[in-house]
């Protein structure tokens, strides 16, 4: 009797209507990604999933033409940041934090640099060589090299 009742349950719900209008979330929508960056001198034109992961689990740290990689990120809590690590990375942005502080109390790495806003992440990737970071997909990004990243 009480599979019954559960399965009639279930039924209810799956009959209700979807509403057809409802925008994506950004988080749904691919349009809405934030945009990778790099210096302009970064001979590279993409970037599979696993790479841009590897650079920012600071696993990679040269560039293929022997130049050092300079990661920077917004704020843990933007809520770009926390887009840009559940789509671009498949992580969440805690567990990215986790990766950072096991490297610096290691000793054998350092954390990426945090800038304040889209601005800043902009200004210091334009002005440093072998600089990556992301912005959000309406920024601005003259001076700048967007990377397309593969699945």
């Amino acid at each position: 009797m009480i599979k019954f009742a559960f399965g009639i349950f279930l039924l209810s719900f799956s009959a209700l209507p979807l509403a057809d209008n409802a925008a994506p979330t950004p988080v749904e929508s691919a349009a809405a990604q934030p945009l990778v960056v790099v210096h302009p001198t970064v001979a590279v034109p993409s970037l599979t999933a696993a790479q841009l992961r590897s650079i920012y689990l600071k696993r990679q740290v040269i560039w293929p033409d022997g130049l050092p990689v300079q990661v920077f990120v917004l704020p843990l809590q933007s809520a770009v940041h926390k887009q840009f690590s559940q789509t671009q990375l498949k992580m969440f942005p805690y567990q990215l934090e986790r990766n950072w502080q096991k490297l610096t109390f290691s000793g054998i790495g350092t954390p990426p640099t945090e800038v304040s806003s889209a601005t800043d992440m902009l200004r210091l990737i334009q002005t440093t060589p072998g600089a990556i970071g992301y912005l959000p997909f309406d920024h601005e990004t003259t001076d700048a090299k967007v990377i397309q990243i593969k699945p």
